[in-house]
């Protein structure tokens, strides 16, 4: 198992700041899980947009960390057109909140929330991932 790095945080990081963690957690991810993600954008925003929580159906902005939006690898053809990338958002006020509420590791919140949103890409639901987790 990969150990991720321990941070300590006087100050809630700003976009920017959660950006680079984001970054520095792909790094930790195994190169296998990495390789087919290829050209996923990764975005930080501070809550889901009016759309994304009509469309989630969400009681609260606070109740979605990420979310994967692109076509997954289990849908994708060559002969598709593809006008937009694949994203990854982390919504940085609900991982805040999150971070504050279990008094986890920031840095493990966010690769979690990451390797949660590649697992959208794979194909995999909700349920699979849950289940992989609880193998672990």
């Amino acid at each position: 198992m990969t150990q991720t790095p321990s941070r300590t945080h006087a100050l809630p990081p700003q976009l920017a700041e959660l950006e680079r963690m984001a970054e520095e957690a792909l790094e930790t991810i195994p190169p296998e899980l990495l390789a087919p993600v290829g050209d996923v954008l990764i975005q930080v925003e501070e809550f889901p947009d009016e759309e994304t929580e009509r469309e989630m159906e969400l009681e609260s902005p606070f109740d979605l960390l990420g979310l994967y939006r692109g076509v997954d690898l289990t849908r994708q053809s060559v002969a598709d057109t593809r006008t937009t990338p694949d994203m990854i958002f982390l919504y940085r006020r609900p991982i805040l909140d999150y971070w504050c509420e279990t008094g986890e590791d920031l840095f493990a919140i966010v690769r979690h929330v990451l390797i949660h949103e590649i697992g959208h890409h794979f194909g995999l639901s909700d349920e699979d991932m849950d289940r992989i987790e609880s193998m672990e």
